[in-house]
């Protein structure tokens, strides 16, 4: 793929983006940290108070697939059609951080949280922490630079090896998720529920 380096101007935009959606879950009332009152690096249960609260946990993957994907966007926009990346700064980041930041304002939304907990395996959800919420979006800025670095076939294969190992440890993950939240399947819902996802 033709590259989509983003400059020092599209790295500050993206940044103000990342603030301003911080700004904005903060004043809806999402709490700064899990209100357990510490912060873990990792959490491993995906139905528990902890789940979405820290700053990795299984969905760590879908968000680091999201760069990834937000990466093939950009270059199918900008790149293939010609539209003067050699000539002018590269927005794909900007654009990338934009996708990722209007989604975990729309995913903290009470409706999408109802969503959650009514048709996924997360029906303990309860929102994301603002740190979460920004770890997200910065582990989507990682899938987007090794989608940057990477030739696309281990591109490809990484986004696979995510999507398997999180179905076989906690039985979800991004594909499982979009399809469960768009048009719910009693078939896979079965499923996650048998395997007494945690």
């Amino acid at each position: 793929m033709g590259s989509l380096v983003p400059d020092r101007r599209a790295v500050i935009v993206s940044a103000i983006i990342a603030l301003v959606a911080v700004a904005i879950l903060l004043a809806i009332g999402r709490p700064p940290i899990c209100e357990c009152g510490y912060v873990k690096l990792w959490h491993g249960r995906i139905n528990d108070a902890g789940n979405s609260q820290h700053i990795a946990d299984w969905y760590t993957p879908s968000h680091i697939i999201h760069g990834m994907l937000f990466y093939a966007l950009g270059w199918l926009l900008f790149v293939k059609r010609g539209w003067g990346w050699a000539h002018g700064p590269r927005w794909g980041l900007v654009l990338a951080v934009f996708l990722e930041s209007a989604w975990e304002v729309l995913e903290n939304t009470e409706m999408v949280i109802n969503r959650f907990r009514a048709v996924t395996a997360n029906y303990g959800f309860s929102g994301d922490s603002v740190l979460n919420s920004a770890a997200d979006i910065g582990w989507m800025a990682f899938g987007f630079w090794l989608a940057l670095r990477l030739p696309v076939r281990i591109t490809v294969a990484l986004a696979l090896l995510g999507e398997v190992v999180a179905a076989l440890v906690v039985r979800d993950n991004l594909t499982l998720n979009v399809i469960m939240l768009l048009f719910p399947i009693e078939a896979i819902a079965e499923w996650q529920a048998a395997g007494g996802v945690q």
